[in-house]
């Protein structure tokens, strides 16, 4: 395999935003922002959501105005039922 053809990996600290976790791992992304952890430098990377603000890993269930849907949707037919 050729060398010049592979990202090189860095160390890469991932920061949640809602919950503030660290998540520190290898990743091809690079940032201008750095951070040393255990004498150890990371470029962190900010994300909104992670496995640990995810509503599908921690089980939060989130409300969905349906209601408003349903008769979004009604109202929609309406009009074209009464053009005809």
């Amino acid at each position: 395999m050729k060398a010049e053809g592979h990202p090189s990996l860095n160390n890469v600290c991932f920061v949640d935003v809602a919950t503030g976790k660290k998540f520190l791992t290898r990743s091809a992304l690079k940032s201008s922002r750095k951070e040393t952890i255990d004498g150890v430098e990371y470029q962190v990377v900010v994300r909104d959501v992670t496995s640990d603000s995810h509503p599908a890993y921690t089980g939060e269930k989130r409300l969905v105005d349906t209601a408003g849907r349903i008769e979004k949707f009604s109202n929609k037919f309406k009009r074209v039922r009464g053009a005809k």
